[in-house]
């Protein structure tokens, strides 16, 4: 049963769906300013879904062992606090961003999911290892929150990045799944439209962002990724899972290249 107050922030909730396509943003997009400040820039933007990079949480420039604590140590009410300004900006926290490594110790995985939980979220985003999926498997389905691996555009031993990277650890893992990054995807000579289209059901989010063959970051539309094309397999086939922008080319203001990459994805459905 929903309270009174619950179903206020749901009449307030921002509907960033154009053509049925859920469209939100990492909140990395707002690196350059606080977590409150970037909240305030999302809703600005009209964008209702949200993945919480873990670094408008944690600690800056804390050295490993000082994060491991805070980590550990950290009261979850916290994040409760956390998922209540989101919600009360009309923002669904999708994913918070957690970089799951071979170093974790258990007690750091398993406050990745009273987290992930105490946000709301319906999973976690990682640049992990590949060999840390078989570890935060069970952790995963005892919380019944999966792990959506994030892919980068640098192929190195066991770091993901490669379709073979995502197959080697989705593999017999009932709580594994993609969070494919098409820039990065794109960067590396695949192509996201055809991957989307094979793997879809295995994919739980994309990071929305155009690059060239060469790497580099560029506004949307005037790179390789198929930025347009992704968005429109995904109204087609209407695709469950959120389009997350990530704004990480050399524009003017965070908020107005944010709002410029949200049109661009509002006039390619539509």
């Amino acid at each position: 049963m929903y309270t009174r107050r619950d179903l206020a922030m749901m009449a307030l909730a921002i509907r960033s769906q154009p053509s049925g396509v859920k469209i939100g943003a990492a909140s990395f997009s707002f690196r350059d300013r606080p977590l409150d400040d970037a909240i305030q820039g999302m809703a600005a933007a009209g964008l209702g879904y949200c993945t919480l990079w873990s670094g408008h949480v944690e600690p800056r420039n804390a050295s490993r062992e000082e994060l491991r604590r805070w980590r550990t140590s950290v009261p979850i009410e916290e994040f409760r606090t956390i998922r209540g300004k989101f919600r009360k900006a009309g923002i669904r926290i999708f994913s918070y961003y957690y970089n799951f490594r071979d170093d974790f110790t258990d007690a750091e995985i398993t406050r990745g999911f009273e987290m992930a939980e105490a946000l709301g979220a319906t999973c976690l985003a990682a640049s992990a290892n590949v060999t840390t999926a078989a570890r935060l498997n069970p952790y995963a389905a005892k919380a019944n929150i999966p792990v959506a691996m994030h892919n980068h555009a640098v192929i190195k031993d066991n770091e993901f990045a490669r379709p073979e990277d995502f197959d080697r650890a989705l593999h017999g893992m009932s709580h594994i799944r993609i969070n494919l990054d098409i820039g990065h995807f794109t960067a590396l000579g695949y192509d996201p439209v055809e991957f989307i289209r094979q793997r879809h059901r295995d994919i739980l989010l994309l990071d929305v962002k155009d690059r060239n063959r060469a790497g580099v970051s560029l506004p949307f539309g005037e790179g390789d990724a198929h930025v347009g094309e992704v968005l429109r397999l995904m109204k087609q086939n209407r695709y469950s899972f959120p389009a997350m922008i990530e704004y990480d080319y050399k524009g003017a203001d965070t908020l107005t290249e944010v709002k410029r990459c949200y049109e661009f994805c509002r006039s390619a459905l539509t």
